[in-house]
């Protein structure tokens, strides 16, 4: 699960970013245009949006991921606690709001809520001949077999089986697995891509590549 944190107090949303990040992927960012930017650029599962930011008004970004239809669910953390702006908020299409000071605890829970709502809105399961996985516990198995997966193999299949067999570019794929501060090279992804296909070969699926364009997912027989 990937999340955005849009905090323009930078102390502060380090330490919230690494906190979270003990369960979740989480990129940082300190104003509106460059959360703009990232929403646009980047899939995410979960924003986590302040108001008062140095350039815009924190709702103006949720009119923006609102006006473009985008499903992103959107918890608003902030230092505006009256019930007015709690109104005006969730009207504007926020999914949950938040008053600062707050608890982390809470925040988790709220987090975890969210997530829950979105992925039961989601598809649970994603197949592929025997290939099965579940989404709910990012587990992958084959004829009830386990597929031992690392982590961020674990990911680059997740979307691969997304794009029910369409192509995907590296620099989709690297998305994927790191957040706007790692430092992978797509490289990274061959040596992912080569461990998924000795993996999934047994069980009739291939990782096929589409020279110059990226990879994409088939059953053999």
């Amino acid at each position: 699960m990937r999340i955005l944190l849009v905090e323009d107090n930078e102390q502060l949303g380090e330490g919230i970013k690494t906190l979270l990040e003990q369960s979740y992927a989480v990129d940082h960012v300190l104003n509106g245009e460059d959360a703009i930017l990232a929403v646009k650029s980047h899939t995410y599962d979960l924003a986590i949006l302040d108001l008062s930011l140095p350039d815009m008004d924190g709702l103006d970004i949720l009119r923006e991921i609102r006006g473009n239809r985008l499903s992103l669910p959107v918890l608003i953390l902030t230092a505006r606690g009256k019930l007015d702006d709690r109104i005006a908020g969730l009207d504007r299409g926020a999914d949950d709001y938040m008053a600062k000071p707050f608890e982390f605890s809470e925040l988790e829970a709220r987090i975890r809520a969210l997530l829950r709502r979105l992925s039961m809105e989601k598809t649970s399961q994603l197949k592929l001949g025997a290939v099965q996985f579940d989404l709910r516990n990012n587990r992958v198995t084959a004829a009830d077999t386990v597929i031992e997966l690392s982590a961020r193999e674990t990911m680059v299949l997740r979307a691969l089986m997304m794009a029910n067999g369409r192509v995907l570019s590296k620099p989709q794929l690297l998305d994927t697995i790191t957040n706007l501060e790692a430092d992978v090279s797509e490289n990274a992804i061959e040596q992912y891509v080569s461990r998924l296909r000795k993996k999934l070969h047994q069980h009739g699926i291939a990782i096929n590549a589409a020279r110059g364009l990226g990879y994409h997912l088939s059953e053999t027989s």
